[in-house]
């Protein structure tokens, strides 16, 4: 048997043990909160827990204290859309046919991800538990697709790509929606959506419940979002120009990206704190993570961001689009401070979710999520042999140590060790032919499997 698939036997063995032990004390197994939080564009170097000297996250540098942080986690694609697609069904971008931005159709007619999809909030719905979701949709909001339509029970947030934090724009159109119905609340959208996320906290303690809090921050600013002749800048409450003893009036760019991640952090603390007030603490999973790696963009994060030590960001297969920062925390089950460097990736919360909580995965449709618990404590291996990523002409591959990557299909393949070389400087496909051609075969099968008419 060869190592990883061994690997991940023992750690369904170890969860069950320790589902057994758990749930003995009752009839009924004792169903965990999940408290999913998608961050908007912040970069692996972006935190203080992954090697920020400059940005102040104490509130995630927290969570990271008492959970698992991890180096090597993966979004399944570098682009917010389809990145999103992909972690609310647990099936890659080719799977689940969303693997673009659709961005030329308006919002409001967008049909993004197949109804045939099934999304995590359905999964965690049919197993009893109350959710929702507060923040960034952008999966389509035609009759059909909203968030209410789709599995939660509770919708407040911007259903478009962005919006401005403080008048809620997007596009010179209002766009804060609760439920399906535009709604108008004064306030900065950070703040918002972590006190929306609180309050359903706070009415569900009861549990179980599954709420989604996807922020929109830390994305860059739009001038499409801002009246004429007013400065598309990063925008944040005073307070959090304060922690650093900043001017709010500032134009220094990496001074009022500092004051929106603080904000950030500080609302995911909000969140994590109204958890543990309520006594709710070792019986929630709390999961943090981002959807793409920064980008690195003049005038959308180059200035102010960063995605170190990684090469790339946001909307390439390098490293710095697709390695994301993630923390985890799961009292009990997963033990504080420590690190995981196995390869995983987004589609596996769904698929961790669903088996906590008692249910049996589908057999009508293939998940490209594997249940990450025994490999996040610990315990086991990474429950995957190869990740493979395709996003407009790129395709990469992670497998082990080393990474393919080939720019479009007409390059050739370049192959890194990543442990030796994480930012992705010095090509070996020459020295390494062997590497290449499996991983180059594994990809292409992948790709065949992924593309077939049947493969729901």
């Amino acid at each position: 048997m060869e190592d990883h698939k061994r690997a991940g036997v023992v750690g369904c063995l170890l969860a069950a043990v320790w589902s057994i032990a758990v749930f003995a004390a009752g009839d009924e197994p004792q169903k965990p909160n999940v408290v999913l939080i998608l961050v908007d564009n912040i970069g692996y170097g972006d935190l203080a827990c992954y090697g920020n000297r400059e940005i102040k996250t104490p509130h995630v540098d927290r969570l990271a204290e008492e959970g698992v942080r991890c180096t090597d986690f993966y979004i399944a694609s570098p682009s917010c859309m389809p990145s999103r697609g992909a972690l609310l069904t647990g099936r890659h971008p080719l799977r689940n046919g969303l693997n673009e931005q659709v961005h030329l159709i308006d919002e409001l007619e967008q049909r993004v991800l197949s109804l045939d999809e099934k999304l995590f909030p359905q999964y965690m719905e049919e197993l009893g538990y109350a959710t929702a979701c507060f923040g960034k949709w952008n999966l389509g909001f035609a009759p059909g697709h909203r968030p209410t339509e789709r599995g939660f029970g509770e919708y407040l947030g911007n259903i478009s790509g962005n919006c401005d934090y403080f008048t809620h724009v997007y596009n010179g159109r209002h766009d804060l929606y609760r439920g399906t119905e535009p709604v108008r609340i004064n306030g900065y959208t950070t703040d918002i959506w972590a006190d929306a996320a609180c309050d359903f906290i706070r009415r569900n303690r009861s549990g179980p419940f599954f709420v989604y809090v996807p922020f929109n921050a830390a994305h860059y600013p739009n001038p499409k979002n801002k009246p004429p002749g007013e400065p598309a800048i990063w925008q944040a409450p005073d307070e959090c120009f304060d922690l650093y003893g900043y001017d709010p009036r500032t134009r220094d760019e990496r001074q009022r990206y500092h004051a929106v991640v603080a904000a950030l952090d500080a609302a995911i603390g909000r969140v994590v704190r109204q958890v543990d007030d309520l006594g709710l603490r070792d019986e929630t999973i709390v999961i943090v993570l981002s959807d793409n790696g920064a980008f690195m963009i003049p005038g959308r994060g180059l200035e102010c961001a960063s995605n170190r030590p990684l090469k790339g960001g946001g909307t390439l297969l390098y490293e710095g689009g697709i390695r994301v920062p993630c923390v985890v925390r799961w009292p009990g089950r997963i033990p504080a401070a420590t690190v995981c460097r196995e390869p995983l990736w987004s589609p596996d919360f769904l698929v961790m979710a669903v088996v906590v909580a008692g249910g049996a995965l589908p057999q009508d449709r293939v998940l490209d999520g594997r249940d990450p618990t025994a490999t996040l404590a610990g315990e086991a291996a990474s429950p995957h042999g190869s990740l493979c990523f395709h996003f407009g002409s790129s395709s990469a591959v992670r497998h082990g140590r080393y990474k393919l990557y080939r720019r479009n299909g007409q390059a050739a393949w370049e192959l890194f060790d990543l442990e030796t070389d994480i930012g992705e400087t010095a090509n070996l496909a020459a020295r390494e032919p062997h590497v290449l051609e499996a991983l180059s075969e594994n990809f292409e099968q992948f790709c065949d499997d992924a593309r077939r008419s049947d493969a729901l």
